[in-house]
């Protein structure tokens, strides 16, 4: 009997990197309210680079529908934890001073991204009933794209000593961003490339200015 067998849920490759980018995150949003704001942005980027590569692997192994049913939904729930929750926590943390606005803009944050992934799934399961092909095209800013934005803004804030409260407009401006349904095409290898490129300067630059600060 294998582990599919005993416990609930899909325990093959496919899933692994998803699995570790979710813990991530967690630590990630542990480490925020512990005041380690430098390390929650970490973990952050890291779960961004896992979330880069989880899809890529995915499509490695022939899987039932069952099986690619339940990656649809364990991606989403992952980034809500990563994406969402994490983000929210950083800035909320960085932004303790204006307590209630803090509190509202977080909480927005969280909620728009959590419409977004709901109907991501929805749309996703409907797309895949009448096609077999990858999504070239969403709508919308993906949720993903936090982890590079965010942690320049942390960055830049850090090493300019500037307002924390740019944080908070930087995150009301990424929730307006994750419903209003604007075509964007998904990044071929090439662009994962360039991203993944963005990625290591970002964390370059993240470390330079904590250095510095």
């Amino acid at each position: 009997m294998n582990l599919e067998q005993k416990l609930l849920g899909f325990y093959n490759y496919t899933v692994v990197l998803t699995y570790i980018g979710m813990l991530t995150g967690f630590v990630g949003i542990v480490s925020t309210f512990e005041a380690n704001v430098l390390g929650g942005v970490i973990c952050l980027m890291f779960a961004g680079l896992c979330d880069m590569f989880d899809g890529a692997i995915a499509s490695t192994r022939k899987r039932t529908n069952p099986e690619k049913c339940f990656g649809i939904e364990i991606d989403s729930l992952s980034d809500l934890i990563c994406f969402g929750i994490l983000p929210a926590s950083i800035v909320y943390t960085l932004n303790k001073n204006y307590n209630h606005l803090a509190l509202a803009v977080s909480a927005l944050y969280v909620l728009c991204a959590l419409i977004r992934l709901a109907y991501f799934n929805v749309d996703e399961q409907e797309r895949q009933k009448h096609s077999t092909t990858s999504r070239e095209l969403c709508y919308g800013m993906p949720v993903t794209l936090s982890a590079l934005f965010l942690p320049v803004i942390y960055a830049t804030i850090n090493k300019l000593s500037l307002e924390p409260s740019i944080a908070l407009l930087a995150l009301f401006s990424m929730s307006i961003l994750f419903l209003l349904p604007f075509p964007l095409k998904k990044p071929k290898i090439r662009g994962k490339l360039c991203i993944l490129l963005c990625g290591v300067m970002e964390i370059l630059y993240v470390m330079f200015s904590s250095v510095v600060a």
